[in-house]
This record gives structure tokens, sequence and C-alpha cells, in this order.
């Protein structure tokens, strides 16, 4: 397995660095995007209770979380039923960063492992002699080499960043959803208030 990894880095001649650049920055944007959605640090399940329960309001929220952000920006500012919105649409747009970048890559590799596949078999037909119309074996076997594996290699990459991809906007559009109920249960609490407050 070692050796055959081995011979695809050095068949794909200059293209590994172009294509190690796309694997080093997909699996740190996944990995970290992983650890920053986390539940706990988006919307927790106490603050979801809250919620629920309406008392949102009379319970210690901290801020550490997107969830508790909104909430204090809420207590902070009182904004209107847009402001807030607004906000929650901020902190669920932060929560999509660097996920462009997994998009550039899962486009971008499969087209850099296709200019090493033409750059490979152009290097294998100007090896061909023109007085007996047969190739170089030399350049013949590097140019397939080079053409094989910078396909494979700009596939093995762009494969698991599109699922990595989808599961990381799987996960920001399903955590935006509980926020958007948090957001308008905040607009219902504040409304309910004002028309207490107008009585």
């Amino acid at each position: 397995m070692q050796n055959s990894l081995g011979s695809l880095i050095e068949a794909a001649g200059i293209f590994i660095y172009p294509l190690a650049l796309c694997a080093f920055l997909a699996a740190f944007i996944i990995f970290e995007r992983l650890f920053a959605l986390r539940t706990s640090k988006i919307i927790p399940d106490e603050l979801v209770d809250a919620f629920i329960s309406g008392d949102v309001l009379k319970r210690r929220i901290e801020a550490g979380t997107v969830g508790g952000r909104i909430v204090h920006f809420f207590l902070d500012q009182h904004p209107d039923d847009e402001g807030i919105k607004a906000f929650a649409r901020m902190q669920v747009n932060a929560m999509e960063r660097g996920l462009f970048i997994l998009e550039i890559i899962i486009a971008g590799a499969p087209l850099i492992g296709l200019l090493g596949t033409v750059t490979g078999l152009v290097s294998v037909f100007s090896g061909f002699s023109a007085e007996t119309g047969l190739p170089d074996p030399g350049r013949f076997i590097e140019g397939v080499a080079m053409a094989l594996a910078t396909t494979v290699l700009g596939l093995s990459i762009a494969i698991p960043a599109l699922i990595g991809n989808a599961l990381l906007i799987r996960r920001v559009e399903s955590l935006s959803a509980r926020l958007n109920v948090g957001v308008e249960r905040l607009i219902d609490i504040a409304h309910r208030n004002a028309a207490q407050s107008a009585q």
C-alpha cells in the first residue's frame, strides 16, 4: 500500500504540490468545521429546552454559543423582528466559513488531475520517433504513469471533499433550522411582552 502510494506521488511529478495543498486544505476544513459545528457550541440542549418552555429570558444564558449570542443580542439591543433575523443570518453565515474553499477543491482537484493527464499524454506522444514510429520507452512509461497518477490523486481528493462538504452543509442546515425556531420564539416572546405592556 505504501509502495503504491509512493509510486503515485512520484509519478504525479510537479502536480503533486497543488494536489497535496488541496488535500491538506480539504482535511483541515472538514475536521475544523466538524469540531466547530458541535451542537454544544451552536445551540445546546438546555437552550433548546429554554426556548420550548418559553422562559429563555429568565434563565442565565451563556454567550459562548451561537444561540447564546443571539439571545444576548436580543436582550442588549432590543432589535425589531428583521434586526434579530439579520443577526441570526449573520451567525449562520459564520458557521459556513471555509465551505466555499471545499467547493473550489471539489471542482479544482479533478481539473488539476486532468491537466496532469493531458501533460502526461503530451509527453508520451512527443516521445515518438519520426524515423521508427515507436515511442521512447522511458518517456512512454513516465508519461502514462503521470497521466494515471494525477487522475487517481485528483479524484481521491475530490471524492472525500465532496462527501465532507455535503455532510457539513447538512449539518449547518440542521443547526440553522434549530436557531431559526429559537429566533421565532424570541420574536413571539417580544410581541407578547409588548402586548402586555400596552395593556
